[in-house]
C-alpha cells in the first residue's frame, strides 16, 4: 500500500451529493398521483432530471472512493493499481510529480512511457492522506524494485 485518502472529503462528497438529489427530487416530484410524479421526475424539466443524475452518479463515485480508501495507491510487484479502475506496469512509469491544473487543483501525476505526452493522474492533493513526497517515493521505490536499481537498505 503507497497511499490512502482521507476520510473527511469523501463522506462531505456522499453527503452533498445525497442532499442535492434529495432537494432536485423533491423539487421535480409535482403531481397529484404516483403516475403524475414518475412522469414529472423522467420528463417534467429534463435540466433537473439530469442532474438528478448526475447527484446519483457522485453518490456512487464517492461511496466507490469510500470503499477504497484504506488502499487507494497500491502495487503487487508488477503493475501500480490506482482504485480498481486504473493500472500501469511499473516498467512503464518513469517518474512521479506533482502539478496544478487550471482551476489550480494540485495533484500527484504519472509521467508514463507509453509514447503519449500526457501525464495521468494520480491522486488528488485535497484527497491524499499523508505527503505528495511519501506517495511519490513509494511509487519510485516500487519502481526501483521492477528495474533492478539497487536502492539504499539498512540491516539491524
Amino acid at each position: 500500500m503507497i497511499a490512502r485518502l482521507q476520510a473527511k472529503p469523501l463522506a462531505a462528497g456522499q453527503l452533498l451529493c445525497a442532499l442535492l438529489a434529495a432537494g432536485l427530487v423533491a423539487r421535480q416530484a409535482q403531481g397529484a398521483g404516483a403516475a403524475e410524479i414518475v412522469a414529472n421526475l423522467l420528463l417534467g424539466n429534463l435540466v433537473v432530471t439530469a442532474m438528478i443524475g448526475a447527484a446519483a452518479y457522485g453518490v456512487f463515485h464517492f461511496h466507490r472512493l469510500w470503499r477504497q480508501r484504506d488502499t487507494y495507491i497500491f502495487h503487487d510487484g508488477a503493475r501500480l493499481y490506482r482504485g480498481s479502475d486504473m493500472s500501469w506496469p511499473l516498467a512503464n512509469i518513469r517518474d512521479a510529480i506533482v502539478t496544478r491544473s487550471e482551476l489550480g487543483v494540485r495533484s500527484v501525476r504519472l509521467v508514463v512511457d507509453d509514447d503519449s505526452e500526457t501525464t495521468r493522474e494520480l491522486v488528488k492533493l485535497y484527497m491524499l492522506e499523508g505527503s505528495p513526497e511519501a506517495v511519490r517515493g513509494g511509487v519510485m521505490f516500487a519502481v526501483a524494485g521492477v528495474r533492478g536499481v539497487e536502492t539504499a537498505a539498512s540491516v539491524h
